[in-house]
């Protein structure tokens, strides 16, 4: 075990130490809100968040492929046109975090009719809890600190604008959740 660590902690591991460092992060919140969320009766938006989390990891994967296309189409690179690979990495990083942010508050928005202040705060919580976990999988594909220090101010920043003007959340992303209705 101590060889694994060694070796996954080596410099040359560090894309996929920040991955699975993502998805384990991604199963913990689960395993911690789970039994939570069940005790309030409100279980279904574990279940809810994580469908989403999946669409996220999708969707994230899928972009990092287009985006590594696209910039290898107008030869963009971090050594020939360092300006515009990194300003497209993180135009595409903050959409898809504020696109977490959207979701994550509108589904929880989903889940606090009719409950008590204490319950109404801890879905809240778990919402926005959710956005840190979504920083964490964001980032481990988009590793860069400028990534790292927009992305987290944005997600939790979006989250509480959208949860206070939800409509703005689904102006913005209404048409891609609409593909994922049940």
């Amino acid at each position: 075990m101590g060889d694994l660590a060694r070796w996954l902690t080596h410099d040359d591991q560090k894309d996929l130490f920040e991955i699975l460092l993502a998805l384990v992060l991604n199963v913990l919140f689960f395993v911690l809100i789970g039994p939570v969320l069940w005790l309030v009766d409100r279980q279904r938006l574990a279940f809810d968040l994580a469908r989403g989390y999946g669409v996220l990891w999708i969707v994230l994967c899928g972009t990092m492929v287009l985006v590594r296309r696209i910039q290898s189409l107008f030869r963009v690179d971090l050594y020939e046109r360092a300006n515009a690979f990194v300003a497209s990495n993180l135009a595409v990083s903050c959409f898809l975090q504020v696109g977490w942010s959207a979701f994550a508050a509108l589904t929880v928005r989903g889940f606090v009719t009719g409950a008590s202040a204490w319950v109404l705060v801890l879905v809240y919580l778990v919402g926005a809890l959710s956005c840190l976990i979504a920083f964490f999988v964001v980032s481990s594909m988009y590793q860069g600190a400028i990534y790292k220090l927009v992305s987290l101010p944005l997600a939790l920043t979006g989250f509480l604008a959208f949860s206070v003007w939800p409509a703005s959340g689904r102006a913005l992303y209404g048409w891609f959740f609409r593909l994922f209705e049940r």
